[in-house]
């Protein structure tokens, strides 16, 4: 019986896997950055990856932003330093382009022939910081804003600058950044242009912790403190509100002048483990089975991610009304999905009133459909893709 499981099992990886179909794309370092300070965390140069459109895309962009959290202290950004998310020198030379950016009709039918560049993710405060000294100690460098300059620079100067239409996106800690500099790309390229921003997992709401504490609030004020953040956030914000509350999409995004399209999980994992149970709210583990699986939960621990949804909900609806603003908020318990195939578009990817999120996306972007919708509560929505089955291919 054990044979034929896990038989049953690698068939479904290699089935997954070859389904997929990932496009290699090697890394452009770029060294000419080092010159203007512009540098990972570990001194070492920005990277991205470029794959080239054709035809109809060739004077089209597709930005997508890496997520990979935040280093909040020195310690956790030492850390981090010795990885491809503080170091270029650590990244490997080839990443898998798949979901928005695949080269492929079939697996992404609105921008597969686009140029599609993938921004590597290494100075642990989305690309927020600039901090002109540098602890001889430590030898961290808080450059991220210098990054995002010096990397558009040369995508500008590799054929955006007559890009016709755009788009800045990105997952997690990149889709956070892609909402703080989406007026900043747009004041980048031709005023001519359909340029629009997505933020995919990355709207993350200041909500209090199970045990009443403000742990979020604090640890994003850890990070725009360490990395020098507040001079690089949107000043309609900062000059209203303390500078850490602005790295808070919900005190930034109603701000925006560019057209924004927000996609995340009401109950987005990472949320869940980070902001609503932290670690140092349940110091003995006991939301350990939960907040790995939902079906894991009690119905205890199911009323406080309702809660959770609610709240997420609330804090989302506080943008007010706009017909520049589109969102997909469905109830899988997920976290990142316009990267990864499964969730992007595929005959079992999650729909939401019957769209998936690469349908919605290139209908709102096209204008085709102003795209306003949220899931009913879990478990009602039977498409979610499991987290499980996702981690094959990303």
């Amino acid at each position: 019986m054990v044979t034929h499981c896990l038989f049953f099992f690698i068939s479904l990886l290699i089935i997954i896997i070859c389904r997929t179909e990932s496009l290699l794309v090697n890394i452009t370092i770029l060294e000419s950055a080092v010159a203007t300070g512009a540098v990972c965390l570990d001194g070492t140069p920005p990277a991205y990856h470029l794959d080239r459109g054709s035809g109809t895309g060739l004077n089209n962009w597709v930005i997508s932003i890496e997520g990979g959290g935040w280093c909040q202290n020195i310690t956790h950004c030492l850390e981090r330093k010795n990885s491809r998310l503080g170091s270029s020198a650590k990244m490997g030379k080839q990443v898998a382009f798949s979901g928005i950016m695949s080269n492929d009709p079939k697996f992404n039918p609105e921008f597969y022939n686009w140029n599609r560049v993938s921004v590597r993710y290494c100075d642990g405060g989305s690309f927020t910081g600039d901090v002109e000294a540098v602890d001889p100690a430590t030898g961290l460098h808080y450059r991220g804003a210098r990054i995002f300059k010096a990397i558009m620079a040369d995508l500008l100067s590799q054929g955006m600058s007559t890009a016709e239409n755009a788009i800045l996106s990105g997952c997690s800690a990149g889709g956070l950044a892609s909402i703080l500099h989406c007026d900043n790309f747009r004041a980048l390229l031709p005023k001519s242009a359909r340029v629009k921003c997505f933020s995919d997992a990355g709207y993350f709401v200041n909500l209090k912790d199970i045990s009443g504490e403000a742990y979020i609030e604090e640890y994003f004020n850890d990070v725009v403190t360490l990395h020098g953040s507040a001079k690089n956030l949107p000043p309609s914000c900062t000059s209203k509100l303390k500078p850490s509350l602005c790295f808070f999409p919900q005190n930034v995004a109603h701000q925006l002048q560019t057209p924004l399209f927000i996609i995340n999980a009401a109950y987005d994992h990472w949320q869940v483990r980070n902001i609503l149970v932290p670690s140092t709210a349940d110091p003995t583990g006991a939301w350990t089975n939960c907040k790995a699986d939902m079906r894991n939960c009690t119905l205890s621990e199911l009323k406080v991610l309702q809660g959770f949804r609610l709240n997420f909900l609330k804090v989302l609806e506080g943008l007010g009304p706009s017909s520049t603003r589109g969102y997909y908020i469905n109830s899988c318990f997920s976290h990142c999905q316009t990267q990864q195939q499964a969730y992007w578009f595929g005959p079992n990817s999650p729909r939401l009133f019957n769209k998936t999120i690469a349908e919605a996306t290139g209908d709102w972007f096209w204008e085709r459909n102003q795209f306003q919708e949220i899931d009913c509560p879990y478990p009602c929505d039977k498409t979610c893709v499991e987290d499980s089955t996702i981690a094959v291919v990303r």
